[in-house]
């Protein structure tokens, strides 16, 4: 490695933890309104669903297919039906299996 890298890294890694030391410094001192705590709520989930939908729906610049939005579509149809995480996850492969099995792309 050279040296450039290794200062990046540790630049990386000094500001990572103190991002995350600000919160239990912080805690307590600093009032957040609610206002700005629900903001940040949707934000989080707006953050979720983004990265989901590019995951679901394109693979190496182009798009996934049918099977794979399928399998997605199934796994968040028994996420949203509380169905265990091991039914989901099997669920959802197994629908996108056996699409592509049948020459679904």
């Amino acid at each position: 490695m050279t040296g450039g890298v290794v200062v990046a890294t540790l630049v990386l890694a000094v500001g990572t933890y103190a991002l995350r030391l600000t919160g239990p410094l912080l805690h307590g001192r600093i009032e957040v309104p609610a206002r700005v705590r629900d903001l940040l709520a949707a934000a989080a989930v707006v953050l979720l669903v983004a990265l989901l939908t590019t995951g679901a729906l394109t693979e190496s610049g182009g798009t996934a297919g049918w099977a794979r939005p399928a399998g997605v579509l199934v796994g968040g149809v028994l996420a949203w039906r509380r169905a265990p995480f091991a039914v989901v996850v099997l669920g959802a492969a197994a629908t996108a299996g056996v699409l592509r099995a049948m020459g679904v792309p």
